[in-house]
């Protein structure tokens, strides 16, 4: 188990509706910025590709916690991130018109 920090358009990363960020946005996004480098999952039949966009600039980590994954246009999160990844999504975030919010709903920047 983890504790994940969220990128969103909506009031809650949790909410069933709102504004959401696509797949093309996020592409853009991360293919813009030096410190991330983007890559595709292999999707299971019948599931969309998972984008995960790893900090390749970040310093060497011992646990899971530096990369960030697009699962769907209202799911963008990292799970258990550093501070410097947070910090980085606090940029990706603001570059998609949107904010970070970890899992108790607390929000960052």
């Amino acid at each position: 188990m983890g504790y994940d920090v969220h990128i969103t358009r909506r009031d809650d990363w949790w909410n069933e509706s709102g504004p959401e960020i696509t797949e093309q946005e996020w592409q853009t996004v991360v293919a813009a910025d030096p410190d991330l480098e983007l890559a595709p999952s292999t999707p299971s039949e019948g599931q969309p590709p998972i984008w995960t966009a790893e900090m390749v600039t970040h310093p060497p980590e011992e646990r899971f916690g530096t990369a960030i994954h697009w699962f769907s246009p209202t799911e963008i999160s990292a799970k258990n991130p550093t501070d410097i990844l947070i910090g980085k999504m606090q940029t990706v975030a603001q570059a998609l018109g949107a904010r970070v919010q970890g899992d108790d709903g607390e929000h960052y920047g």
